[in-house]
């Protein structure tokens, strides 16, 4: 049987709630400039709840967010003490391995597949890959809405000789919560993205930043999926908390509201059935706190 990975949970939220002011658009790069101490302390928290894994505070490190001159001015640097500060926190837990991953979001913006640009991404996921290189065990591509951001992943860290995970949002409407076909954002099947994982060199297929309904049907289809081609991959999960439709308004524009009833007992109800399924890789994203990380933790192991 496979060992149970726990994840960390969602950055921002945790960072408002111990005093880092967030606005829009710069969202939680705004942490990295004006309140780096939080952004470490939010790493140990998740650690002391149980997380195996501590992810980069480097998700909104992209023009889309900072804009195209503050991304060419300071983006290195931020990119850097991201990473530092996630490898600080993992590297002072003595009695066990804690990972760093390795943050590459979607370049041009969460939920906005129409908006990938294949000429241009690689210019920016570059600059993410060399600052963060010296600090990350993993990368993590993350809340990728088309394959083709996952297949720009793979491409941008090609050259590091470390493992990759791509993990994808999906489609989380009244339909996909019923038990209709599981899809990314961008229409594409959940099994057509197992299919590209299965040959792509990555070591795990995730899915993020959606309601935790529409998950456990997903990790069905990738598991059935990998076992017809034979493939040895890990799947994973890390939902979020937010509340109403997700994809219509882009991610540097508002605040969504977390949902009151996703209490940490109930996140961990669906944690169990996402292993069930054949998870072995949970966590948390948007709103999902150390609290909720604490509990999955407990119950899983």
């Amino acid at each position: 049987m496979k060992r149970m990975l726990i994840l960390d949970g969602g950055m921002s939220r945790e960072l408002l709630r111990l005093g880092a002011e967030l606005k829009q658009p710069e969202w939680s790069a705004l942490a990295l400039m004006n309140s780096p101490q939080i952004v470490r302390q939010v790493h140990d928290e998740f650690i002391a709840a149980g997380a195996d894994v501590v992810t980069t505070n480097s998700y909104a490190l992209v023009p889309f967010h900072i804009g195209e001159e503050r991304f060419a001015k300071e983006g290195a640097a931020l990119i850097a003490l991201s990473g530092r500060l996630a490898r600080e926190a993992a590297d002072a837990v003595k009695d066990r391995k804690v990972l760093v991953a390795g943050s590459l979001p979607p370049i041009f913006g969460s939920y906005e597949p129409q908006n990938f640009d294949a000429r241009r991404v690689q210019d920016y996921l570059k600059v993410l890959v060399a600052n963060l290189d010296a600090y990350v065990d993993v990368w993590l591509g993350e809340t990728l809405s088309l394959i083709a951001e996952g297949e720009a992943v793979r491409e941008a860290v090609s050259a590091t000789n470390k493992p990759f995970w791509v993990s994808f949002t999906l489609e989380d409407g009244g339909e996909e919560v019923a038990g209709a076909t599981p899809k990314l954002r961008s229409g594409e099947t959940v099994a057509d993205a197992a299919a590209w994982i299965a040959g792509s060199g990555a070591k795990a297929l995730l899915f993020n930043c959606s309601k935790p309904e529409v998950m456990q049907r997903a990790v069905e289809v990738a598991a059935a999926v990998f076992s017809e081609r034979g493939a040895d991959l890990e799947i994973g999960v890390y939902a979020n908390a937010f509340e109403g439709e997700q994809g219509d308004s882009a991610a540097n524009e508002g605040l969504h509201d977390t949902r009151k009833d996703l209490t940490g007992d109930r996140y961990s109800s669906f944690a169990c059935s996402w292993a069930e399924a054949g998870a072995t890789m949970i966590g948390g994203c948007c709103g999902i706190g150390a609290e909720h990380i604490h509990l999955i933790s407990r119950a899983l192991r």
